[in-house]
C-alpha cells in the first residue's frame, strides 16, 4: 500500500500481533534522499489498515530485522533523538473499540511517528554498530540458552 501511494525504497513492513495488527506499524527502508524516512512514516500512518485505529509507526533502516522487536528497539534507542525524531498526528481516525477512546466519545486518537533511521545527512559518518550481526549470532549460538530466558518468545 505504501508503494501504491508512490513511495519507493520500502523493503519490508510488519504490524506485530502485540498491537492487534494495527496499533504498531514497523517499516524497513532503504533511504534514497533527505526526507525519505519522514515521507514513508507519514504515508504508512495514513494508508490502508494503519489509517484505521493506528497508534505508532516506526521507520528503521533496512539493516534492522523488523520481525525482532529487540532489534527495532535498539534502532529507536541508538538512531533517534526524541525531540527531533518523534512527530505526532492529532485527531486521526480511530475506532469505538480503541481502549483509549472513552465510551461514547468521537473515535479519534493521535499517532506517533518515530524515525529510527540513521539521519540522512550523517549516513557516511554515523557510528557503526559495536557488535556485528555475525558476532551477535555467535553469541546467541553459544549463550542463547541463558539469553532466551530473559527474552520473550515473541522476540526470537
Amino acid at each position: 500500500q505504501i508503494e501504491a501511494a508512490g513511495v519507493s525504497g520500502v523493503t519490508d513492513v510488519w504490524c506485530p500481533a502485540q498491537g492487534g495488527n494495527r496499533l504498531l506499524v514497523i517499516v524497513a527502508l532503504r533511504q534514497k534522499y533527505a526526507g525519505h524516512s519522514r515521507q514513508v512514516a507519514h504515508v504508512a500512518a495514513q494508508c490502508g489498515a494503519a489509517a484505521y485505529n493506528g497508534r505508532y509507526v516506526i521507520v528503521v533502516d533496512d539493516d534492522i530485522d523488523i520481525y525482532n522487536l529487540s532489534d527495532v528497539l535498539w534502532a529507536v534507542l541508538t538512531r533517534s533523538d526524541p525531540a527531533a525524531d518523534i512527530e505526532f498526528i492529532r485527531r486521526a481516525w480511530s475506532s469505538p473499540l480503541d481502549p483509549m477512546v472513552p465510551a461514547g466519545a468521537v473515535p479519534i486518537n493521535s499517532r506517533a511517528i518515530i524515525d529510527a533511521t540513521i539521519p540522512w545527512e550523517r549516513k557516511e559518518t554515523f557510528a557503526e554498530p559495536i557488535v556485528s550481526k555475525e558476532q551477535a549470532g555467535k553469541t546467541v549460538e553459544k549463550w542463547g540458552y541463558i539469553l532466551d530466558k530473559r527474552r520473550s518468545t515473541d522476540d526470537s
